[in-house]
Formats: structure tokens, C-alpha cells, sequence
């Protein structure tokens, strides 16, 4: 399977910047490098803070720029969106019975699961006991297949001190609950921070985010305020197969420079 990962897209109304990047600018690219390059895809999952500041103009700018794509999309929610506007803007899309943008979706490489943990005036995270329960549920029936989750705010210790007090506030209860999950967690997909990040929690679930679309994090672990920086736009290619989970940054509107000589000696 190939999934298409965005992250941290962080839209305006048309024409407006955000923290110095024109984000409707970025996702156009990065959408246009997709369809030219990965349409075979399977799926693309944005995950989470679609828009900026959760402008109804933002989410029909948004709905407007993946029109056209030619596979399924799933979107997240993170702190900067909001979930009213969301809903009124894309009406059909999935989401649980109290509401939540929270989904599965069955695949021959197991069950992905599509987390919201979007909490109204909340900068953090927050995956509360209803949507625990819809939780429960979802991996009961994934059986004796793998689950691969994406969610917005990252349920592990990053260790940047920008995130510290703004990430998933449960007291690790997520992870405890996927790690309890009798076939396994394949990996955990997220956003949020900024930057890729890569690693394995204490419960040995693997994990990694993407580099946002839109403004980029310069990384510095100790400053509690960060410096933001615009850069290419920037996706990830997922695969999952019979090789497990690879995951692979592309960057949109690169310019080559010389073709690598193939080498056909020592």
C-alpha cells in the first residue's frame, strides 16, 4: 500500500501569509508534485492542522486544492482547526458517533486508524474516555491484523522543549491501550512538531512525523520559543508491504542539477 503523508498545512483565506509562507502556495505544490509523481497512490492522509486559524474560506480553499486528486483522502484535526467549520465545509467525511473526525479504514496490510485529538481551545492534544471507547471498538474488530495510526499531536515524549506542554495530554493512556493490542502496532504517524522525527516508545511502538507543507520549525530543543523558516513543500511517500513500513520525504519544486553516473566498476 501507498500512502500519501501531509502534515501541518496551516492554511489562510486566500491571499493571507502565515509566519512569513504563503501556505495556500505550498500545498498547491506539493498536491501538483503528487498527482505528477505518486498517482498510483492508495491514499493521502493530511495529519492535522489543515488551517491556520479554522476559517470556513480556509477549509473551501482547501477542499478546492484536493478536488481533483485521483485517490481517497483522510484529514485530521489538530489544535489550529476547527471542528464546526470543518464539518460544514467537508459534510461526508468520516467520523465517529459523538462526532469526532475519528475513522478506520481495512486494508490487506491491516487496519489503518484515523485519530482526532482536536480539543477546542486546547493547544495540546486530548483523547478523552468517549473517544477511548471508539478506540476499544476499532481495535477489537482489526482481529489479528497490524494497526498503523495517524494522529496529529504525537503521543510520545519528543523531547523539544517548544512541545513539551503542548502535546497529547492523557498520561500516556494511547499508547498504553495500543500497545495492549494483541497483533500490534505497526507505527504511529504524526505531525504537529514541525520537523521529521523518527523513534520507538518505551512500549516498542515505532513512531516518526513529517516535516510540515507550510512554515518549517528551525530545531532547537531547549529554546521554549521557536524560530520558523519557509522551505520547499514537503510530503511523505508511506509504504506498507511484505518490507513492513518505509517512509520517505520528497520535497516539491527541487530543480535537478546533473544525472548520477551509474557506476559499473569498483
Amino acid at each position: 500500500m501507498k500512502i500519501i503523508q501531509i502534515t501541518d498545512t496551516h492554511l489562510m483565506p486566500p491571499g493571507e501569509i502565515a509566519n512569513g509562507v504563503d501556505p495556500e502556495r505550498q500545498l498547491r505544490a506539493a498536491v501538483a508534485d503528487i498527482a505528477a509523481r505518486h498517482g498510483d497512490a492508495d491514499l493521502l492522509v493530511i495529519t492535522g492542522d489543515l488551517c491556520n486559524c479554522g476559517d470556513p474560506e480556509a477549509y473551501a480553499l482547501l477542499r478546492d486544492i484536493l478536488r481533483d486528486l485521483p485517490f481517497g483522502v483522510r484529514l485530521l484535526l489538530g489544535n489550529h482547526d476547527s471542528r464546526p467549520a470543518f464539518v460544514a465545509a467537508f459534510p461526508d467525511h468520516p467520523r465517529d458517533a459523538n462526532g469526532y473526525i475519528q475513522s478506520f479504514l481495512d486494508t490487506p496490510e491491516g487496519r489503518l486508524l484515523f485519530l482526532d485529538s482536536h480539543e477546542a481551545g486546547v493547544i495540546g492534544g486530548v483523547y478523552g474516555a468517549d473517544r477511548m471507547a471508539w478506540l476499544d471498538t476499532a481495535l477489537a474488530g482489526a482481529g489479528d491484523k497490524p494497526v498503523t495510526v495517524f494522529i496529529h499531536h504525537p503521543p510520545v515524549r519528543d523531547g523539544i522543549r517548544h512541545f513539551r506542554d503542548i502535546s497529547l495530554h492523557d498520561d500516556g493512556r494511547l499508547l498504553a491501550r495500543l500497545a495492549a493490542h494483541p497483533a500490534g502496532v505497526r507505527h504511529i504517524v504524526f505531525g504537529h512538531i514541525h520537523i521529521p522525527l523518527a523513534g520507538t516508545s518505551p512500549e516498542g511502538i515505532a513512531y516518526s512525523s513529517g516535516q510540515a507543507c507550510s512554515h518549517r520549525f528551525i530545531m532547537d530543543l531547549d529554546t521554549p520559543n521557536p524560530w520558523w523558516t519557509g522551505g520547499h513543500p514537503t510530503y511523505r511517500v508511506i509504504f506498507i508491504d511484505g518490507f513492513g513500513l518505509r517512509a520517505f520525504t520528497a520535497e516539491a519544486g527541487q530543480t535537478p542539477t546533473e544525472q548520477a553516473p551509474i557506476c559499473t566498476g569498483p
